[in-house]
């Protein structure tokens, strides 16, 4: 019984969410904006986020490429041991 009220609630809540977005929204703008008349604190700093977003993808990619050499340099040891074992 109680599991279906929570069943309730929860559907009844994700039925009206919809309808509460659309009544949060603020008007359209009925013209165009330039940037330069936009609040600075409404303006968003593309910039920084741009290059910390770049810097950080090529951390990972080097890390990732750093770690597959290592990985591959005790793969060839490995090799090489063997084909010294063989002889």
């Amino acid at each position: 019984m109680r599991f279906c009220r929570v069943f309730v609630f929860l559907v009844a809540g994700a039925a009206a969410a919809p309808a509460l977005m659309i009544a949060a929204q603020p008007p359209p703008q009925s013209e165009f904006v330039p940037v330069d008349e936009v609040p600075p604190g409404e303006q968003i700093p593309a910039i920084n986020l741009v290059a910390t977003a770049y810097g950080f993808v090529w951390v990972v990619v080097l890390g990732y490429v750093w770690s597959i050499a290592r990985r591959l340099q005790r793969v060839e040891a490995e090799l090489a041991d063997l084909e010294s074992r063989r002889k």
